[in-house]
């Protein structure tokens, strides 16, 4: 009798948490709609579906900070228990994040942080040193000397900049490599085709491109391909971030010489793991979480590991 009661008291609290973790609800919202948070979605998924917990993946249809702000707003009108947010415009979340948090809702960034809002912790890349390992690897190609442009996405990105800066970082030791322009895209690959293609009419002596963001890369490669632009293969120096399909064609095809690879399904699937862990209460002192990169080239694209 006392081991049947010891079952039955077992299953009982199994159903109990079993039951708690269909009642919670997170939610994910990335910066706008493009291959690398489909990654993320799906380790948010992933992990949504491990523990049980009800999953909502909103995605902006703009980089405006003022449309993520309405999406938060939205999120705690449906009283979900948990968001993680890739910050398009780290000021002006600051406000409706303090509101989610006073109101009980647990609040993670990843990707793209907003540092000085109520968020509880940021996981994803330390953009800054990332920057500093590109900076180094375009001025080894370079043989250390050279002018330089670099393509980001939307110019008020906090992970973008941390980039840029770590970049510029880098270069610094390298008197001779001038940075001669930096040009914002929105994240929007055809944007992004003209603006390389004009950096290039403009600079006629550009010997690197950075793609900060994840349509740089594509972009550089794309109009590499085109035949105003041919003699520059091979010359033109170009490292990237993000393994997207189109980055390691470029790779392959000896458009791109590196691509920084972060890991998108880890920071998808380590957001939702850690709110679900803090609305539990089983996580009460949350840490910064640094994903990290790779460093892929030619050599290395059939061998390495997200």
């Amino acid at each position: 009798m006392k081991a049947a009661a010891a079952v039955l008291a077992l299953a009982t609290g199994m159903g109990a948490a079993a039951s708690y973790a269909q009642d919670i609800t997170v939610a994910l919202v990335p910066k706008v709609a493009v291959p690398f948070f489909d990654d993320c979605n799906t380790g948010g998924a992933e992990a949504a579906k491990e523990l049980g917990v009800n999953y909502q993946w909103v995605v902006p249809a703009n980089t405006q900070g003022s449309t993520q702000v309405k999406i938060i707003e939205d999120l705690m009108a449906r009283h979900v228990d948990g968001i993680g947010i890739s910050v398009n415009e780290p000021k002006s979340v600051e406000g409706i994040i303090k509101q989610a948090t006073d109101a009980g809702i647990k609040v993670v960034t990843f990707d793209s942080d907003s540092a000085n809002s109520a968020r509880s912790m940021y996981i994803g890349t330390i953009n800054k040193q990332a920057g500093v390992t590109m900076g180094k690897s375009m001025a080894e190609a370079l043989g250390g000397k050279g002018e330089v442009a670099i393509v980001t996405g939307q110019l008020g990105a906090s992970n973008l900049n941390e980039r840029i800066d770590g970049v510029k970082e880098a270069l610094a030791d390298y008197p001779d490599i001038k940075l001669v322009a930096t040009e914002g895209t929105e994240d929007d690959l055809a944007r992004a085709v003209s603006v390389t293609e004009a950096l290039l009419r403009a600079n006629p002596n550009l010997a690197g491109i950075f793609g900060i963001s994840q349509v740089g890369g594509p972009a550089v490669a794309k109009v590499l391909a085109q035949q105003e632009f041919a003699d520059k293969k091979g010359k033109l120096k170009v490292f990237a971030f993000d393994d997207l399909p189109d980055t390691i064609k470029g790779v392959k095809e000896g458009f791109i010489d590196g691509i920084m690879v972060q890991r998108p399904i880890t920071m998808g699937k380590l957001a939702v793991e850690h709110l679900v862990a803090q609305i539990k209460g089983e996580e009460t002192d949350p840490q910064n979480i640094d994903t990290g990169v790779t460093v892929v080239t030619a050599d290395n694209l059939d061998s390495y590991t997200k």
